[in-house]
């Protein structure tokens, strides 16, 4: 069967001093499939835009910040991730250098800065640890993985780079 995923984005903006990333806690709807979790920024990439568009789109709306300085760290391909066994395929980025303050948050859940030396300690989806820290390293090489899910729980995990 073809794959014919949701495009998506994730972004993960780095404090200026690079010892903290803004995350944000999905903390305000009980229904919702991240609900309790951390994530970085993003969302679908929309019809009429490209990915680069839709990274800048969704850090702008989630955050209040404009991305300046961004890099493509990886891709990941989730299928059967989505509440109804959707396949996903993202678009993992860096966030280095931006303008502006972030807000509190949004109707999903509230933003916050977390030392990157605790990043493991938030409440996460557990498949993330895997490719997390490929994101934050000095390799400039992207990874490129595919991440299976079935009723909700990680399958397997692999990657080339």
């Amino acid at each position: 069967m073809p794959l014919t995923p949701i495009i998506a984005t994730l972004a993960y903006v780095l404090s200026p001093d690079g010892g903290s990333v803004l995350l944000l806690h999905r903390d305000k709807r009980p229904d919702d499939i991240h609900f309790g979790k951390h994530i970085g920024l993003g969302g679908r990439v929309e019809r009429d835009e490209d990915v680069l568009t839709g990274v800048k789109r969704e850090v702008e709306e989630e955050s209040g910040l404009i991305a300046r300085r961004l890099s493509l760290r990886g891709t990941v391909s989730w299928p059967g991730f989505g509440r109804r066994g959707e396949d996903w395929f993202g678009f993992v980025f860096r966030v280095d250098e931006f303008d502006g303050e972030p807000h509190q948050g949004n109707h999903e859940g509230t933003l916050g800065w977390v030392p990157r030396e605790r990043l493991y300690e938030v409440p996460m989806w557990a498949s993330d640890r895997e490719w997390l820290p490929m994101v934050f390293d000095d390799d400039p090489r992207p990874f490129h993985g595919v991440m299976p899910y079935r009723d909700g729980e990680m399958v397997s995990w692999s990657y080339a780079r």
